[in-house]
């Protein structure tokens, strides 16, 4: 039985610039942190794989010892948990006010799936809570609960290591060329290709100019015919090694079309690896 699985952040809805970076900022004024970063600041910072990553890479020595913080190993690690518990907290508070509406094509996509047999999952190395109430806006509670969700800490390396979909791949009992990944950025994109998984890449807000070479097809959204009082939104493609030659909205069959035609792509341990 093929599998969908799709990343969170980026894909099942524009999460990064409209409900991470205005968590972060929240939480860092809560905590007194004097951090406030820009929009230009998280497009470089959304590079780094995990929350609690994004904000361990600021705390210098010089900004520790300027702003009297832990300089204790431990002890800033018990902080920067303080912080991603309460950032988490803002994040999902924004997804269920309805402030993060879903990407196009998405519940459609899922849907389709669905009918066809397909298993469903999501592979994120965000908090799983954040995930899970993102998937549920995006697609819908019942369908929702046809998902297996793989998220957070689960794993020990997060994207652009393969861990994640190594672990997803695993829990589903499929190999790799029966599974198709959609992802929004070069390092999921990575992640994905480095377990041996085709991948649909649907740029977001930050990542339209990342190199996307070995994906099966770039995309700028799954797209949505027009209906429920709004227009059509199609997918523009980009880039099309395959010659899938999807319409103005991708479909399962596309996605199908993908399967077992990548191979896996040797990758460089991420920065920090053992």
């Amino acid at each position: 039985m093929p599998a969908l699985i799709f990343d969170c952040d980026g894909v099942l809805a524009d999460t990064e610039r409209h409900g991470h970076l205005p968590a972060f900022n929240a939480m860092f004024a809560e905590f007194g942190v004097p951090i406030a970063w820009s929009d230009e600041e998280y497009a470089e910072l959304v590079r780094i794989g995990g929350g609690k990553e994004r904000m361990a890479s600021v705390l210098t020595s010089d900004f520790v010892a300027a702003h009297g913080l832990p300089d204790d190993a431990e002890d800033r690690t018990a902080l920067v948990g303080r912080w991603h518990r309460r950032k988490t907290e803002i994040y999902t508070a924004l997804v269920e006010s309805g402030a993060l509406p879903p990407r196009p094509g998405i519940a459609r996509l899922a849907a389709a799936a669905r009918d066809a047999g397909w298993q469903l999952a999501v592979a994120s190395t965000s908090a799983e809570p954040a995930v899970r109430s993102v998937l549920e806006h995006a697609v819908g509670p019942e369908l929702a609960q046809r998902f297996s969700v793989f998220a957070g800490d689960i794993v020990p390396r997060k994207k652009p290591a393969p861990d994640i979909y190594q672990l997803a791949l695993n829990r589903l009992a499929i190999p790799p060329r029966e599974a198709v990944a959609i992802e929004d950025s070069a390092n999921g994109m990575r992640a994905a290709l480095g377990a041996g998984l085709a991948c649909v890449v649907t740029t977001s807000s930050y990542t339209r100019d990342e190199d996307f070479t070995g994906a099966a097809l770039v995309v700028t959204t799954l797209g949505d015919p027009a209906g429920a009082g709004r227009d059509a939104i199609p997918a523009e493609v980009l880039n099309d090694p395959l010659g899938i030659s999807p319409g103005p909205q991708i479909e399962l069959a596309d996605l199908a079309a993908t399967l077992g035609r990548t191979t896996p792509t040797p990758l460089p341990p991420p920065e920090g690896s053992p």
